[in-house]
């Protein structure tokens, strides 16, 4: 597949998972939540979780911001349901890495699923912050840390 073809397809996925977004809502019962906002851009995310022994049995998030913010949200909800928290971390550890341009195996890369497109997205490091903001509120959250931060 030719590279603009491959741009295309990350492209329509990230543009999917804005503009559908996959458990964009408050988790009533959750055990745990945490709001990041980034100053910079005017993102803000809102991660709701409910852990169920170690799993993550629902995940859900609010905010609003800007395609990239949004779709990464929606990536990570969707690719850290049903796994444990101790999964989670690792996956969003992957992720912030990731973000940095630390090298990861195909398989840490595979856990992330849709959200390992975003790897082209740090080659504009303004956007960085707008794609791992999801990640820091998720681990933020499955670690307790339940006060409201600015990034």
């Amino acid at each position: 597949m030719g590279l603009s073809k491959l741009n295309g397809l990350y492209r329509d996925v990230i543009l999917d998972h804005a503009n559908n977004p996959r458990n964009k809502h408050d988790i009533p019962n959750a055990t745990s939540k945490m709001t990041i906002h980034n100053p910079t851009c005017g993102d803000t995310i809102n991660v709701a979780v409910e852990v169920e022994g170690d799993r993550i049995k629902n995940i859900g998030y609010t905010g609003s911001g800007c395609t990239i913010s949004q779709a990464s949200a929606s990536m990570m909800a969707e690719a850290v349901k049903g796994k444990t928290a101790e999964e989670a971390l690792d996956m969003a550890k992957t992720f912030s890495d990731m973000a940095i341009g630390k090298k990861h195996s195909a398989d840490d890369l595979e856990k992330l699923g849709d959200a390992q497109i975003l790897t082209s997205i740090m080659e504009f490091p303004a956007r960085i912050k707008c794609a791992t903001i999801s990640w820091w509120a998720l681990q933020r959250a499955l670690l307790k840390k339940d006060d409201e931060e600015e990034e």
